[in-house]
């Protein structure tokens, strides 16, 4: 009888030692997780409050469409997709017949044009000689009536004949007053300008500026160094003006478009350091920069289809808006990205001296500039020049022949 007694009294005996086990166990990972808990409070307090992170982020850049300013049909095409353009490269030739046609006979018409505006000058001199001879013919004609008024009296002469000598006095004076309109009607032409500069000159020469330009415009430039993309163009093919025919992307001059939460906005100033990886090159390499700007607009809010929150079917969705991050030049150098590649972004927002929004500045240059096509518009005012001096050399050579 006592055996089974002894036997009910041994399960109690393990309990309690069974729950300290327990309640060991419990208070460890209690205290484990205080310590992460302490851990992960001072990891954010000392760092992770000083950062804002995204991966919705993409690097951007320029997309240059080359499209031809005038028609005409594709004769070569001097570059191929992937391949590297320098500024100033021709990629397309069009046929130019025409445009060379029309440019001969635009110089033709100056050249013709230089010569009757220095008949009009040349012109001044003789008139001006006409009214020499006209007013000795006059200060005659006076003379000769003179004479025959004061023979009048002795019967030397007669009436008639005095008669005569006021009618060629009349004349002579028309005739002096019609070279002196003449000479008058020529300086208008002429006052105060030279060949060089008279209107119909300038109006010729704007006409083979214009015919010029058209010639030099089929040939198509690279306005901007960068690699070739979006090839459409081919051979033979009729393109009209603005047609699109490839595009360029200056690769040197990406920067990142990263779209944060509008939660993460709050203390984001232009100007604060980025530290950026792409997926391209992972951890490995890691690319520094700038907070350039922040968008006007959430990307919903410029969208193509925008929300219509406004019919009642509506819910709540955190918007993201584009903050733009400019890449450390030499970074990009040594380890190229491509436009469209995912990055990963990591604000530092403990930098608040910024401004939220770029202020209002006029700028003195341009953002973006090409001398590519100023070429054209000097080399027309250089030809145009030879034409007016060659044409004016050969007034000079036939007066000292002569």
């Amino acid at each position: 009888m006592n055996a089974p007694a002894q036997e009910n009294k041994a399960p109690d005996s393990a309990a309690p030692a069974s729950n300290g086990k327990r309640r060991g166990i419990l208070i460890k990972v209690t205290i484990v997780l205080a310590i992460i808990g302490l851990a992960y409070f001072a990891y954010w307090e000392l760092i992770g409050k000083k950062f804002e992170h995204t991966d919705d982020a993409y690097a951007a850049g320029n997309v240059i469409q080359v499209t031809p300013q005038v028609a005409g049909t594709v004769l070569a095409i001097h570059a191929d997709d992937t391949e590297l353009v320098q500024a100033g490269q021709p990629l397309v030739d069009l046929d130019r017949a025409d445009a060379k046609v029309a440019l001969e006979q635009a110089e033709a018409q100056l050249a013709q044009t230089v010569r009757e505006v220095r008949v009009l000058f040349a012109n001044n001199g003789s008139l001006a000689a006409n009214v020499s001879q006209r007013s000795s013919e006059v200060e005659r004609a006076k003379s000769d009536l003179s004479r025959r008024q004061q023979l009048l009296s002795t019967g030397a002469v007669s009436t008639e004949e005095v008669d005569h000598a006021k009618t060629a006095l009349q004349s002579a004076e028309s005739a002096l007053l019609a070279t002196k309109e003449q000479l008058a009607s020529n300086k208008v032409l002429t006052d105060h300008t030279s060949v060089e500069q008279h209107p119909n000159v300038q109006r010729a020469a704007a006409r083979v500026r214009e015919a010029y330009l058209a010639y030099a415009r089929t040939s198509l430039p690279a306005p901007m160094t960068g690699y070739l993309a979006k090839r459409s163009v081919q051979l033979g093919q009729r393109v009209a003006a603005g047609t699109p025919l490839l595009s360029i992307v200056p690769l040197n001059a990406l920067w990142v478009d990263a779209n944060f939460k509008e939660v993460q906005l709050t203390h984001m100033r232009i100007g604060q350091d980025v530290t950026l990886e792409s997926d391209l090159y992972g951890s490995d390499v890691e690319y520094h920069g700038k907070v350039a700007g922040l968008s006007a607009g959430t990307g919903a809010a410029f969208a193509l289809l925008p929300a219509q929150n406004a019919s009642g079917n509506w819910i709540k969705v955190v918007q993201r808006v584009p903050v733009r991050i400019t890449l450390d030049p030499k970074e990009l150098a040594a380890h190229p990205l491509r436009v469209g590649l995912s990055m990963q972004v990591k604000v530092n927002i403990s930098q608040e001296q910024g401004a939220p929004l770029a202020a209002a500045r006029a700028r003195t240059a341009p953002a973006y500039k090409t001398e590519v096509f100023a070429q054209t518009g000097n080399e027309a005012d250089k030809r145009i020049s030879e034409i007016i001096a060659g044409n004016l050399a050969a007034a000079n050579t036939g007066k000292s022949q002569q």
